[in-house]
């Protein structure tokens, strides 16, 4: 069955948008019609889709508000509409932090809001700090020592398992 779907989302460098971009495409080319939209640009009702998808990224250990007080205001709208949450950080880049079950971003999200997505995943962003401010540099290159990843101001590492991605929007799509 083909169905409308709707994708919201927050990013802070991109990532997150283009990860949206690649289930967009794979649930067009099941046949669905998709509607992409930032979290600064949603204008429509939750009730419009057959189902609605939401992806935030993660800086300094948090998603982004604005979609946290989507969630809260629009979880009745939610609960009644087949739906999908996912989320984006490098601590995904470990294998053993890279489920909703281990992720503790993601398990933090959830003791936060009062909502349960049907469908969840967690990817690994993107790593560039030549792309960051100044003090986004600092402050990551402090987290990625700490959790001992890379901090060579130079590096640019995409960790998005494009492969897993893909299978989420399979998984939608059959949902």
């Amino acid at each position: 069955m083909n169905s409308k779907i709707g994708i919201l989302y927050a990013t802070v460098d991109g990532q997150t948008l283009k990860i949206c971009n690649v289930i967009k495409e794979v649930l067009i080319e099941k046949g669905n019609s998709v509607e992409l939209f930032s979290i600064d640009d949603f204008d429509r009702k939750i009730a419009d889709f057959d189902k609605f998808v939401i992806g935030s990224s993660i800086r300094y250990g948090k998603h982004n508000p604005k979609i946290i007080e989507f969630i809260k205001e629009h979880k009745q709208e939610l609960d009644n509409t087949q739906n999908a949450f996912f989320s984006v950080n490098l601590v995904a880049r470990k294998p053993e932090r890279a489920t909703p079950e281990t992720n503790p971003y993601f398990i933090k999200f959830l003791e936060t809001i009062d909502w349960i997505p049907n469908i969840s995943a967690v990817f690994a962003g993107k790593l560039d700090y030549q792309k960051y401010p100044f003090t986004d540099r600092l402050m990551i290159q402090l987290i990625m020592w700490m959790t001992k990843g890379p901090t060579n101001s130079k590096t640019k590492i995409e960790y998005t398992d494009w492969d897993k991605v893909k299978e989420f929007a399979v998984l939608l799509n059959n949902f």
